[in-house]
């Protein structure tokens, strides 16, 4: 008897003592929950101040799985990792997190937050920093109604809405050789003059530009560069290359005439576009002065357009009193970021302008307003 009231007593006890272990548990769990609250919010804000400074480490996947709220997307671990045991097992060394496997990002990750902002802000820069602040682009004056452009396939185009398709075809200066990025070589410059000039267009300039070539070796890629890309207009820089080889400029432009005769069979406008005004086409100027003449008179007489860039370039450094160094690299040959805009907006004001004159129903110059891009 005695051992069962031991036994049903101490069976009592236990019963008690487990009661106010669970009464002391529940009456401290706030202060514990308080205490735990404390240290996750410090731990988030010590997370999220640990990320603000590459917080293009946070994809937009992340941001996009999670609850809505200002950390959710910062810190996403914060309400999807499951509470940590109350006794842990023990880790091995290749468990543990100083020897855990670093996990690299995949090449398929969303762009982050991060990273779109700075385009933006390069974007936003980019459209607020015009390129003629510091040197305006002013036409020469005599030279752009003298050689005025008239495109009429082009020009019939743009002026009816319909797709135009051009093709810039030359050297070193068309593929854009100078220019710190892409988007300063003439022909993307004058393609975003145009498309801002005419907004509803769908205009495509195809760069077929090919450094160290001339005309004999652009003929043999005329077809497959130019020809069957069907464009309305084909700008086609020449001759340079010719003059610093010594080439016979007759030569070239037999070549070059022959080259304009069957653009303009394939229904394309043409416009050439003659050397560059710079220390290492001077050195050769009898020459150069030979094959602008040469490329201005097959102009005229297969009724092309002709751009007098060597003329233009000069009346910068003689008339406007800007420094060579301003639009021609350090090379003395290639043009620099600036020459190429300048090149590219006057060469694009010229289009305009017949389209204008398209539009009036004319064929002749007259002033209208262009649109100056940065």
């Amino acid at each position: 008897m005695c051992s069962n009231r031991l036994y049903r007593g101490s069976g009592t006890w236990e019963t008690l003592s487990a009661v106010v272990v669970l009464v002391m548990a529940l009456s401290s769990s706030p202060q514990l929950a308080q205490a735990q609250g404390t240290e996750a919010a410090a731990a988030d804000a010590l997370a999220v101040s640990e990320l603000r400074p590459s917080i293009g480490h946070v994809t937009l996947a992340q941001a996009g799985n999670q609850a809505p709220g200002p950390i959710a997307a910062v810190n996403p671990a914060a309400k999807t990792s499951p509470p940590a045991p109350a006794n842990p097992p023990a880790m091995t060394d290749a468990q543990s997190p100083t020897n855990a496997p670093v996990m690299a990002a995949t090449p398929s990750q969303p762009r982050s937050i991060t990273e779109r902002a700075i385009d933006k802000v390069k974007q936003v820069a980019k459209s607020a920093t015009d390129i003629f602040n510091r040197v305006p682009c002013l036409p020469p004056k005599g030279v752009a109604k003298k050689n005025f452009i008239s495109l009429p396939h082009v020009a019939n185009k743009l002026a009816s809405g319909l797709p135009v398709v051009i093709v810039a075809f030359g050297s070193s200066s068309t593929q854009g050789y100078g220019a710190s990025t892409p988007d300063y070589n003439y022909p993307n410059r004058l393609a975003a003059q145009l498309r801002r000039q005419y907004p509803m267009a769908d205009i495509s300039v195809i760069n077929a530009g090919v450094g160290g070539e001339d005309a004999p070796e652009m003929m043999k890629r005329l077809e497959t560069s130019v020809i069957d890309r069907h464009p309305d207009l084909v700008i086609w820089q020449v001759g340079t290359n010719a003059v610093l080889r010594d080439l016979d400029p007759t030569e070239t432009a037999k070549l070059v005439e022959d080259g304009v005769a069957k653009i303009q069979g394939a229904a394309s406008d043409v416009v050439l576009v003659d050397l560059q005004y710079s220390p290492r086409v001077n050195e050769r100027s009898e020459n150069a002065s030979r094959m602008n003449k040469l490329l201005g008179r097959i102009a005229e007489l297969h009724h092309a357009g002709i751009f007098p860039r060597f003329e233009v370039m000069r009346d910068w450094h003689e008339r406007q009193a800007i420094p060579i160094n301003e639009f021609v690299i350090s090379d003395g040959l290639h043009m620099s970021d600036w020459g190429y805009a300048c090149f590219a907006q006057l060469l694009g004001d010229d289009i305009i302008r017949s389209v204008g004159q398209i539009k009036l129903g004319i064929n002749q110059p007259a002033e209208v307003l262009t649109y100056r891009p940065m």
